[in-house]
């Protein structure tokens, strides 16, 4: 199936290792022109070599740049004037218990989890509306439906990226621009492996005690939730806007 993805430009942030570096993979393979975003020159080079290796160098290029911080967002839009593709990639998760979630937590988050989107939003979905054409998409999570109590402020930030997501869509009413979400259950990147390895947990444990209602029973790979990011940002997914779509192994128990 072709996607008609050929020399789109694509901006996915936080991009360096998981979901974003397979997503930015995906859309190499389908002739995409993409930019990759890392907060330091070490991630970003770990990333980029290996893709402008096995795909065409021209076709790839990095910016170094935090989004979670005003500075980082103006580096990235002054450097991308324009895209016609922006997945909201960018994201951090810790357990923590509640009551002991301090304020300056709290704040880097909100500031990562959200603002970065939000922003980078504000400034791209005018121009793609002028342009009568653009995909925008939020990398949120299962835990925005399923807030996980080990990781309040998580959830709280996913269901908030639900929120701007929907709202920006409203805006593109009799366009060919579209905003959606995208909802990962439990996946397999760098962070997580790191997660389990410190609980002492197996795989099939973890599911059984923390996620048992997920029907799939494992983790999800990158790449497969990879596959419905860039299928959503392709010509074929016209008429899903405004869309909460769910990539979580049915572990989210609800019907929507």
């Amino acid at each position: 199936m072709d996607l008609g993805l050929k020399n789109k430009t694509v901006l996915i942030t936080g991009s360096t290792k998981g979901i974003g570096l397979a997503t930015a993979r995906l859309f190499l393979k389908e002739g995409a022109k993409v930019t990759i975003n890392g907060r330091s020159q070490q991630s970003l080079d770990s990333a980029l070599k290996p893709l402008q290796t096995e795909f065409n160098k021209d076709n790839v290029q990095g910016i170094v740049a935090d989004v979670a911080t005003e500075a980082g967002i103006l580096k990235v839009i002054k450097a991308l004037p324009q895209v016609e593709i922006l997945i909201n990639n960018a994201g951090i998760f810790k357990p923590e218990e509640f009551p002991t979630i301090s304020r300056a937590s709290w704040l880097q988050f909100f500031e990562t989890n959200v603002l970065s989107g939000a922003q980078l939003t504000q400034h791209y979905l005018p121009l793609m509306i002028k342009k009568n054409w653009g995909r925008i998409i939020f990398i949120s999570s299962e835990s925005a439906i399923s807030i996980p109590v080990e990781m309040v402020h998580y959830g709280m930030t996913k269901t908030a990226q639900l929120a701007i997501s929907r709202g920006a869509a409203e805006l593109c009413r009799g366009t060919n621009v579209t905003v959606n979400s995208v909802l990962p259950g439990p996946t397999l990147s760098d962070g997580v492996e790191i997660f389990i390895k410190e609980l002492g947990v197996s795989e099939e444990t973890m599911f059984k005690e923390a996620r048992p209602n997920s029907i799939a029973q494992r983790f999800a790979q990158p790449e497969e939730v990879a596959n419905l990011i860039v299928y959503v940002a392709s010509e074929r997914a016209a008429m899903t806007n405004g869309s909460a779509l769910r990539v979580d192994g049915g572990t989210a128990k609800v019907v929507f």
